[in-house]
């Protein structure tokens, strides 16, 4: 599973990071290309969230012989690399979209289902430690995404073809695996449409605790998202590094490190000491991060170490955040039944905030004060996002 997630995610990061952007700027010219890349972005996000949802109920309820996420991994990552492949030869804003909306589909196919495998599989007393690796594995594909980009540099289609290749690749141990249980028959009753689509409308009074979750997960990526999303700006304007790329490389890869440190090993003493407490530190630590990159343009000739203190300190709370919450809320997802369903709207407050967090970090910057504004506001985000993970009763 954390290896589907390495290929998985070396695949959109490339692509939004280092291919997208290139070919923005190829089919749209220097003044079109923030427009098109954030309108492929867009379109690629919303279908993202759509197919999620879709793909992780539907999952639930699919009879196979080889398991009920199987065929939709599999599917997944055929249609993903079909429109990867076209993608590289997009020569317009509108194939741009197109192309990469079809991999989003083909990929978040992948991803409802082996969300899903782990409550599914793993008992709730190893879930910290399994998800804390799954963690690490969506790290290291955010990594090698990067990585695809320095090594093709211009050649945009090499790098589609490496992220294909490293995509079907990450999904052979997974397949020879042949442990994903199969749905008995009659184990799920037939349902109308209409009832399949009421089914996304979780009762919160009964469900309070999946609902506090996934708030918590919501905030925490917004406050994540804030940080990082004009970082190349703020070393450029704010700390006036002389090489602003090589700067946010440097950062990102520190933050990474840390993330693939922390995840495995906060999610196994979760297993021990508890979710809750280990979620709300690993918050206050992404705040840290957040008030010591408001501060960091104060401290003139040292303001980029600084910086990369800030980076070691959002990595570990990253890292300890996500590999902690991922156990805790397959704890209280609303029905074991439809582990597909509840990881699929939980994925959508991951990636909820892609859509909105440029939008308030654009009105921070530009009318509310600045960067000292905007990091502070991430940080006071992180710790609401503990308060609300603070608010799940039924794990300790």
């Amino acid at each position: 599973m954390a290896l589907v997630n390495v290929g998985l995610n070396t695949a959109i990061f490339a692509t939004l990071n280092q291919l997208l952007p290139m070919q923005s700027l190829d089919v749209a010219g220097e003044h079109g290309k923030e427009a098109a890349l954030s309108l492929a972005g867009t379109v690629g996000v919303v279908v993202a969230m759509v197919v999620n949802l879709l793909a992780g109920a539907l999952s639930d309820r699919t009879r196979s012989r080889s398991g009920r996420r199987t065929p939709w991994i599999l599917v997944g990552a055929l249609v993903a690399c079909g429109f990867l492949l076209l993608l590289s030869t997009a020569e317009s804003v509108a194939t741009l979209c197109l192309f990469w909306a079809g991999a989003q589909a083909g990929l978040n196919a992948m991803m409802a289902a082996v969300t899903a495998c782990v409550p599914d599989r793993v008992r709730p007393e190893r879930r910290g430690l399994v998800g804390g690796i799954v963690v690490t594995g969506i790290t290291v594909g955010v990594m090698l995404g990067s990585g695809v980009g320095m090594v093709a540099g211009e050649r945009v289609r090499l790098g589609y073809l490496m992220v294909v290749v490293g995509l079907v690749v990450s999904l052979i141990p997974y397949l020879l695996t042949r442990d994903d249980p199969q749905l008995a028959a009659g184990a799920v009753p037939r349902i109308t449409k209409s009832e399949f689509m009421r089914g996304f409308a979780v009762n919160l009074r009964t469900h309070r605790d999946f609902g506090w979750a996934w708030l918590g997960r919501l905030l925490m990526m917004t406050a994540i998202q804030l940080l990082i999303v004009y970082l190349l700006f703020f070393l450029r304007d704010q700390l006036h590094h002389s090489d602003p790329p090589a700067g946010v490389f440097l950062l990102t890869a520190v933050y990474a490190v840390g993330t693939v440190v922390t995840a495995a090993l906060a999610g196994q003493l979760s297993d021990r000491t508890g979710r809750r407490p280990l979620v709300a530190v690993a918050s206050a630590l992404v705040a840290v991060a957040a008030v010591l990159l408001a501060v960091a343009p104060l401290f003139g000739g040292v303001s980029m170490a600084m910086a990369v203190v800030a980076a070691v300190v959002l990595g570990i709370g990253n890292g300890s955040f996500l590999g902690v919450d991922f156990a805790l809320i397959t704890q209280v997802l609303p029905d074991a039944a439809e582990n597909g369903r509840g990881m699929g709207l939980i994925n959508v407050a991951a990636s909820l905030p892609q859509i909105f967090s440029l939008g308030l970090a654009w009105l921070a910057v530009t009318h509310l004060g600045g960067y000292t504004v905007l990091f502070t506001g991430a940080a006071v985000i992180a710790i609401l996002a503990a308060a609300s993970v603070y608010r799940v009763r039924s794990v300790k």
